[in-house]
């Protein structure tokens, strides 16, 4: 698993290293959070809640917890990002919102756990009394009003676009403020697990009085011969009560920091309150593209000056390269690509939605080697850092809007969400929604789609939109405007549909949809398990090779996106309790791989694949007829039962293998042969189990309270041969300035807690694995992991705390 980042490492350390910067402060907001549950049904639980109110009544004891007298010292301390349904015990009650959600109990069955109270108290030094001061969400599930100092800011019903306020009038100096989030989470948003809480990063910003705006920067660029012509747009606001002159410079650096090209000044002259935006050119010679193999990421630094000085820079990371969707396919720099996606939900074991950073870039990981192209965001807004990690990575990204609705709210969501994610190198397509219903077959689907459009076509006009239907051949509605047709699942459909309208690009939006259970053979109705094999698919959908057969091999397919690359939470597909996740991924909720993950490695990788699925730990079986499939891009497989021929077979291009072959213990063994290289893959029956062993993916970290790893957990026989059907109870313990914030095991119907309030960490293997997530403390240290299991021998590992390096200039 390691070397799946030696590759990656420099980017990584790269995006650490020069992150999006401003020359005003952006102080991280997470720590030192108090919290709290309400109730709706009941006021005085609810702290008085009211829009109205903002102080008591002078000399009262303060009842809402809105005044910020009030005492919360009994509030729990916790740090964002914090998703509070993850740690509540599952519920079972027979209804589709609780369970499609994961039977957790949040929403409108359950009040007592649907609303929760936040509170922070901070100090700002009054030497920065006359700058501009802003409190930044990235995402809160959801309907969230925020309070500073008693005066209310607004309210923000996404759960999934962020938002800012601006409080330089309510800031108290040298003494103490108090921000209060009253989050709602008793309605959903979708019909999958979606957490609840502040459950991205918070934000204080603080700025001069003139200053580039939130979201300000536009930069675009077009390829001419040898050279980049990029445009830069930056909207400069002036907040002070007067007007005066400004000077708008920019410039681009490589990755290093060093200045490699310029644009011409600008003046703008702003009124007070009044907000320009100026366009400048930077031409490159023989610029670096960003693909997806070579991820290269310049700096756009947009610098404010006043009087010469400079009172306001912002520093954005740029990759030049070119996207052109046509109807034979996606052009990235003028290169065919068939996209290789998969569709993916935020939660990850442990954590449910509120996932450290550098779990962004383990998962995106994941997913590259097993050779996707393509991500989307499913369906919904992402957080910030997934979109910086597919930069960094190289990982193309579609990103959607949460629903098809022009009404004044949601486009105002799409509006900040295109704003906000516009300069991304690795969005290559956008999406104005997802299975709308009926709504999307009829005239006001259309004119909804038109409205997107045409918004879109404002705030970016260099990249096109397409709409995820679950819809055939029907061309009304939606599809007749849409630029890019996307097809949810009906894939014997788009020929048809390709020959009715040859001129309309075609995606697969969702496909496969292939249901499985890591490490299970047999189907299991009273655990809810299902075979790990390209067996079984809802009716709906299909299998992994009905859909991927016809995408390549007709180049009208541009390729399309898999349900789903990781098991989620909640829609526990056939199954209902005591099932409490998907099946759909080609890996689990840990990011396990299960055995379709290898046929679609074998046909999207150019990788030598070679890999047998089966049970071969079948004691009292013997001589049972059992499948063995094999999953390869090699020419020819030869299967071998302990030194014995059991036949070769020819590799048909973009299917899989299979032998029934009696059990024996023993070994099977697979040879094959590819453009004349020799594969090996075996699979042995093992022994008794004899100690644990660990793979900590990264070990060492950033003392920052924010940095984090995985350590992934199993256990071997003597022969060091990974025991897959092991299931032991294991407990873990830390040693130094480190934490657990979460663990799992990739069962879906496990009802063990992926948190822990006593500090007594433990999880069950499931099929032979778990995963801890362990997160750094802010000292330099040598910390100590250590997993047990009664019986065997213990696992440690060791981990760097390293402090955090001064910044390059």
């Amino acid at each position: 698993m390691l070397k799946i980042f030696s590759g990656l490492l420099l980017n990584i350390i790269l995006f650490f290293s020069f992150p999006n910067t401003s020359f005003c402060q952006k102080v991280n907001f997470d720590n030192d959070w108090k919290f709290t549950f309400g109730h709706a049904a009941n006021p005085e639980k609810d702290f008085n809640y009211s829009l109205a109110t903002i102080f008591s009544k002078s000399g009262a004891a303060p009842k809402t917890a809105v005044d910020p007298r009030f005492n919360d010292s009994a509030w729990r301390n916790l740090n964002l990002p914090h998703d509070w349904a993850v740690e509540l015990p599952f519920k079972m009650i027979d209804n589709f919102d609780v369970e499609s959600h994961g039977y957790k109990p949040v929403g409108g069955f359950f009040p007592e756990t649907s609303i929760g109270w936040y509170r922070k108290h901070f100090i700002v030094n009054k030497n920065d009394s006359a700058k501009r001061f802003q409190i930044q969400f990235d995402g809160i599930f959801r309907d969230a009003n925020v309070w500073i100092n008693g005066f209310y800011l607004g309210n923000n019903k996404s759960g999934y676009v962020g938002i800012s306020y601006d409080i330089t009038d309510f800031i108290n100096f040298d003494k103490e403020n108090v921000v209060v989030v009253r989050v709602d989470a008793t309605q959903y948003e979708g019909w999958f697990y979606e957490g609840a809480g502040i459950y991205r990063h918070a934000w204080l910003n603080t700025c001069e009085q003139t200053h580039i705006e939130t979201d300000g920067i536009f930069a675009y660029s077009k390829i001419d011969k040898n050279k980049a012509k990029i445009t830069v747009e930056t909207s400069v606001v002036n907040e002070y009560l007067t007007s005066s002159n400004y000077t708008i410079s920019t410039f681009l650096t490589d990755r290093n920091g060093n200045k490699i090209a310029f644009a011409n000044e600008k003046n703008i002259s702003l009124e007070a309150f009044e907000s320009k935006t100026s366009e400048q050119l930077i031409v490159l010679n023989n610029p670096i593209l960003w693909d997806i193999e070579n991820p290269y990421l310049y700096r756009i630094v947009a610098e404010v000056k006043h009087n010469g000085k400079i009172i306001d820079s912002k520093t954005i990371r740029f990759g030049i390269r070119t996207i052109e969707i046509k109807v034979n396919g996606v052009f990235l720099n003028g290169k065919y690509l068939k996209i290789k996606g998969t569709n993916n939900h935020q939660d990850h074991a442990g954590l449910g939605s509120a996932l450290p950073d550098y779990l962004q870039y383990y998962r995106v990981s994941l997913l590259k080697t097993m050779g996707s192209n393509a991500y989307r965001a499913s369906h919904n807004a992402p957080t910030p850092e997934l979109l910086d990690a597919c930069d960094s990575l190289g990982m193309l990204v579609m990103d959607e809007q949460r629903l098809l609705n022009s009404g004044a709210e949601y486009m105002n969501q799409f509006e900040r969400l295109i704003k906000r994610d516009r300069n991304h190198a690795s969005i290559f397509l956008w999406s104005i929604g997802n299975e709308e219903g009926w709504i999307h077959t009829t005239i006001t689907g259309k004119k909804i789609a038109q409205t997107f459009i045409k918004k879109l076509q404002i705030l970016d006009p260099t990249r096109s939109c397409t709409y995820a239907a679950d819809v055939a051949n029907i061309f009304n509605g939606v599809n007749e405007v849409i630029p890019v047709r996307g097809f949810n699942y009906r894939q014997f459909a788009v020929s048809d549909y390709h020959k009715d309208h040859p001129n309309q690009p075609l995606l697969g939006t969702e496909m496969g949809s292939t249901v499985t259970t890591r490490g299970i053979y047999e189907k299991d109705s009273i655990k809810a398990y299902l075979p790990d094999q390209d067996i079984t698919a809802p009716w709906w959908a299909s299998k992994a090779e009905d859909w991927w057969k016809l995408a390549a091999t007709n180049d009208y397919w541009l390729g399309g996106f898999i349900w789903t690359g990781f098991d989620y939470r909640g829609e526990p597909t056939p199954f209902k309790w005591p099932n409490i996740n998907s099946h759909f991924g080609v890996m689990d909720v840990c990011g396990f791989p299960k055995n379709i993950y290898y046929y679609y490695q074998s046909w999207w990788t150019n990788k030598d694949v070679l890999h047998i699925s089966a049970n071969w730990n079948q004691k009292g079986n013997e001589g049972k007829p059992t499948e063995v499939w094999v999953n390869s891009n090699a020419d020819d497989v030869e299967l071998y039962l302990n030194g014995k021929s059991l036949g070769k077979k020819i590799m048909q291009r973009n299917s899989h293998l299979m032998w029934l072959v009696n059990y024996a213990p023993g070994k099977l063994e697979a040879i094959a042969y590819k453009n004349g290289k020799k594969l090996k893959a075996q699979l042995e029956t093992t022994t008794e189990p004899f100690e644990l062993v660990m793979n900590t993916i990264k070990t060492t970290l950033l003392a920052d309270g924010k940095d984090a790893t995985v350590i992934n957990v199993s256990i071997v026989d003597k022969e060091g041969r990974e025991i897959l059907n092991a299931n032991n109870l294991v407990e873990f313990k830390v040693f130094g300035d480190a934490k657990i914030i979460g663990v799992g095991n990739g069962d879906p119907s496990s009802h063990e807690q992926d948190k822990c309030s006593d500090n007594a960490w433990q999880r069950h293997l499931f099929n032979g694995k778990c995963q801890v997530i362990l997160q750094a403390g802010k000292n330099k240290d040598f910390v100590k992991f250590e997993a047990t299991t009664t019986g065997l021998k213990k696992a440690t590992t060791d981990i760097l705390i390293v402090p955090i390096q001064s910044q390059p200039k």
